[in-house]
C-alpha cells in the first residue's frame, strides 16, 4: 500500500512538473508576442518621459521625444556615476540649455527594479500623472510590469526602441537572440511573482 502511495506521489509530481513546463512555454510565446518589431508613431503627449539606460539608442530616442514636446521633462534612470550630462547631451543635437532645464539624471538605479523605484520617486515629486516609457523592445514587458507596480495610478505609454539584437530575423533562428529572450522572459516571470508577493509598494 505504501509503495502504491509513493508511486501516486511520483506520478502527481511528474504531472505537476509537466504542467508547469507547459505553462512556462506558453507564457514565453505570449511574452515574445508582446515584443514590438517596429517603433511606434507617437502622436500623444504625456506629462513626462522616462528612459531606462542599457542600450545605445534608448537615450537619443527619448531626447528626440523631449524636443518634439511629447513630455515636459525627461528622466534618464540608471546613468553611470561617471557619465556627465554634457556627454549625454552630445548624443543628439539637443541644445544644452534645454538639457539643463528639462532633463533629470538618476545615478542610483542598478537594475530594472531600481529604475521603477526611481521613476516612482521622480513622478511623485513632479506630480506627473502620465509617462512615456522608453526602453528596448525586448525589455519593455518587464519595464512596464515593474513601473506599473510602482505607479498603478499613472498612465504609462510604452515607446519600445527596436533593438538590433531582435530585428531582421526570427528569434529562433539565432542562438544569441534566443538566449537573450529566454533570459529576459525568466527575469520577467520573476518580476511578476515578486510583485504579486509584495503588493504594497509603500
Amino acid at each position: 500500500m505504501l509503495s502504491s502511495f509513493v508511486r501516486w506521489i511520483g506520478y502527481l509530481t511528474i504531472v505537476a512538473a509537466l504542467a508547469g513546463l507547459l505553462a512556462l512555454t506558453a507564457g514565453f510565446f505570449g511574452f515574445v508576442s508582446q515584443i514590438s518589431d517596429e517603433e511606434p508613431q507617437l502622436y500623444r503627449a504625456a506629462d513626462g518621459i522616462v528612459a531606462l539606460t542599457g542600450a545605445a539608442s534608448r537615450i537619443p530616442d527619448a531626447l528626440v521625444l523631449l524636443t518634439n514636446q511629447r513630455g515636459r521633462r525627461l528622466l534618464i534612470t540608471g546613468v553611470h556615476p561617471t557619465t556627465t550630462g554634457r556627454e549625454i547631451a552630445q548624443l543628439t543635437a539637443l541644445n544644452e540649455k534645454v538639457f539643463a532645464c528639462c532633463v533629470d539624471l538618476d545615478r542610483s538605479a542598478l537594475n530594472t527594479y531600481g529604475n521603477a523605484v526611481e521613476t516612482r520617486r521622480w513622478a511623485r515629486e513632479k506630480g506627473f500623472n502620465s509617462l512615456i516609457v522608453v526602453t528596448s523592445n525586448w525589455h519593455m514587458p518587464r519595464a512596464m510590469a515593474e513601473i506599473e507596480h510602482q505607479l498603478p495610478d499613472v498612465t504609462l505609454v510604452p515607446y519600445p526602441v527596436v533593438s538590433d539584437k531582435v530585428k531582421g530575423e526570427p528569434w529562433w533562428s539565432n542562438s544569441n537572440t534566443a538566449r537573450l529572450l529566454i533570459g529576459e522572459y525568466l527575469k520577467y516571470v520573476f518580476a511578476l511573482v515578486r510583485n504579486r508577493l509584495d503588493p504594497d509598494v509603500g
